[in-house]
């Protein structure tokens, strides 16, 4: 039996160089595909291109006057400013395209138990606006697309990424389908957080053997309750401590440590994982596309497991 690698969404645009401000590592996206291709990981057999997300789906989670403002390319200065990118076609496409990635991605899993997008977790993008060089959420809109087609209704959303997910929260306050759990560095972005259901800031420099030490017991405590039926993970790199936004000092082997001990914990379970890029702002671009290249190292390692029994 042939067993292939972990499936894999990714869409051109994800890589294609957009107008952008300095500060947003646009040149990571092509370093990470290529990286992916070259250790046999995003291959013509197990790389699935999504569709962009049409309107409707972007208005499940979102208001249609923002979501008009972005899609018809009206958007003032005051709601691109937050987001910190400029307004462009390539930008429209490229968000469209990111959450039909995370859609897809969560729809592979529930078939196959892991998959990845090799972009996503825009968690900063909230019911009526963007922020943070996110537009609009992928996570909450997958998971409302997921409800809305009767595929997936509980689920749980973990984000590891160094900065709290606002939008996500904001998105399913009061919502009890949804799980938010949030761990992240206190003394950052944003200032003003929002109520998840689980948001547990760190102090910064934390490390690794501490934050893993927080990580299991939360995940265990998470775990024990009733199952969801589909998992998103936000595995942002910021928490890393090269990283000019992070703060929680993570190294390369802690966040190794970190995506198998989630994936592993999800896939141990029997519990489908739906995994997405999150942040990384390192000034070095390919020893950021290394980092990210993490996730999708120890998804694979789970599949394969998962594959061979």
């Amino acid at each position: 039996m042939v067993i292939m690698a972990v499936p894999i969404v990714h869409h051109p645009s994800y890589a294609k160089p957009l107008p952008h401000r300095q500060g947003f590592p646009m040149g990571k996206y092509a370093l990470l595909i290529q990286l992916l291709r070259q250790q046999g990981l995003a291959t013509a057999r197990t790389c699935h291109a999504p569709d962009p997300a049409p309107r409707w789906w972007l208005e499940l989670a979102h208001d249609s006057d923002y979501v008009d403002a972005i899609l018809e390319q009206t958007a003032d200065r005051a709601i691109m400013r937050r987001i910190g990118l400029p307004l462009s076609p390539q930008l429209v496409t490229r968000a469209q395209a990111g959450v039909g990635g995370t859609v897809l991605a969560a729809r592979l899993a529930l078939q196959r138990g892991i998959a990845c997008n090799s972009a996503g977790g825009s968690h900063h993008a909230g019911i009526g606006h963007g922020a943070g060089y996110c537009v609009f959420n992928d996570v909450a809109v997958a998971a409302r697309v997921l409800q809305a087609m009767g595929l997936a209704i509980k689920m749980l959303v973990i984000d590891l990424d160094v900065h709290q997910g606002d939008g996500t929260a904001e998105i399913f306050r009061g919502d009890g389908a949804v799980y938010t759990f949030s761990m992240h560095c206190e003394d950052n972005f944003p200032v003003r957080k929002q109520a998840g259901d689980r948001d547990v800031g760190l102090a910064a420099g934390t490390g690794d053997a501490i934050y893993l030490e927080i990580l299991a017991a939360h995940l265990d405590d998470i775990l024990s309750g009733p199952a969801p039926d589909l998992v998103f993970y936000n595995a942002g790199v910021d928490p890393h401590g090269a990283d000019r936004l992070g703060k929680l000092e993570l190294s390369d082997d802690g966040l190794a440590r970190r995506d198998a001990m989630v994936i592993g914990a999800c896939a141990a379970r029997g519990l489908p994982i739906a995994c997405v890029l999150g942040g990384g702002y390192a000034k070095d671009a390919a020893a950021l596309a290394r980092r990210h290249g993490l996730l999708y190292a120890a998804a694979d390692h789970c599949y394969r497991k998962l594959a061979t029994g």
